[in-house]
């Protein structure tokens, strides 16, 4: 995969709402496998999907990746040998030393594509359009429907729902609704008049496991309110359930992936301990057994050295 398919297959993974980096070459220096504009998908498994340089590259790429998904912030890159660079490193650039017999350097972007809530909302009330422009300015994909154009496609399993006809074919939306099975479902109408629109799809043989998801009356009860407000109640009853988790098909506030007890990144990590280059312990970092210990490397050559004198290279990590 290189090229636009790199980026047909970024498109593909956003509209199914996953999380992945994108990573890009911006400059290389020669000797170096990859070109600069070379792109790469890291997916959040740690799978990378295009080219982005060799084996050296790779398992820095997918490290900083995966942090990169992890808070969310993009992050440039220079790798390299540590005597490389000196103090010519711009501000705001990290530096991860590559200490393979590569002499070449690289320099790349890696940027986060976070999943993004998607609010559908039903109706073409004053309280819709409130709604629809408070959750914009979140960020959410949103999308506000006319009763007579909401259909299946609409929503998903991903998707929060929203229907406000305000009494112009609740029943009807409802029940369109439920067979999409949303992440939430909420009906902006009164109590009773919830109950009624319930209880009458009940009787026309809607299951009772799929009514009981629907939230009647949508959003927290903030008592009387005027239709700003009663916007506001309901765009913070998503926030508080999506924060809390309770919304799990729902893209959190913040990607997960790989977090430690107090929230901090854990990524499984090892040194080669003939070049000191930092690798992800797997198969592909040809794992050598020695002295009841697992070893790891960047490189067929750097096993083969320690191989020929292990205890040298084993002091040196330990000093």
């Amino acid at each position: 995969m290189n090229g636009l398919g790199v980026l047909e297959r970024a498109g593909e993974l956003a509209r199914s709402g996953q999380t992945f980096a994108l990573a890009t070459v911006v400059w290389r220096q020669g000797p170096s496998s990859s070109k600069q504009g070379s792109r790469a998908i890291i997916t959040s498994d740690g799978e990378l999907h295009g080219w982005i340089g060799g084996a050296c590259a790779e398992p820095v790429v997918i490290r900083e990746a995966k942090r990169v998904m992890a808070d969310g912030n993009a992050r440039l890159i220079l790798l390299g040998t540590p005597d490389q660079f000196g103090t010519a490193v711009p501000e705001g650039m990290t530096v991860v030393p590559i200490s393979c017999q590569s002499e070449g350097a690289l320099e790349v972007y890696i940027e986060p594509v976070l999943p993004i809530p998607h609010l559908v909302i039903v109706g073409r009330s004053p309280m819709a359009s409130t709604l629809a422009d408070l959750s914009r300015a979140l960020g959410w994909c949103t999308d506000l429907v006319a009763v007579e154009e909401f259909a299946p496609g609409h929503a998903d399993e991903r998707s929060m729902v929203v229907v406000a006809t305000q009494g112009h074919g609740d029943e009807d939306m409802i029940e369109r609704a439920v067979a999409m099975n949303p992440a939430y479902l909420g009906l902006v109408a009164s109590r009773r008049r919830g109950e009624a629109v319930l209880g009458y799809l009940a009787e026309r043989g809607v299951p009772k496991d799929q009514l009981e998801r629907v939230h009647a009356p949508a959003g927290l009860d903030l008592g009387k309110t005027t239709h700003e407000e009663m916007a506001v109640a309901i765009l913070a009853e998503l926030v508080q359930l999506r924060a809390s988790g309770a919304l799990a098909e729902v893209p959190a506030p913040r990607a997960e992936l790989g977090t430690g007890p107090a929230g901090e990144l854990t990524i499984a990590e090892a040194v080669d301990p003939v070049c000191g280059m930092t690798v992800a312990p797997g198969p592909s970092a040809l794992p050598l057994e020695h002295d009841a210990r697992t070893y790891y490397f960047c490189c067929a050559g750097c096993r083969r050295t320690f191989e020929k004198d292990p205890d040298s290279y084993i002091k040196a990590v330990l000093r």
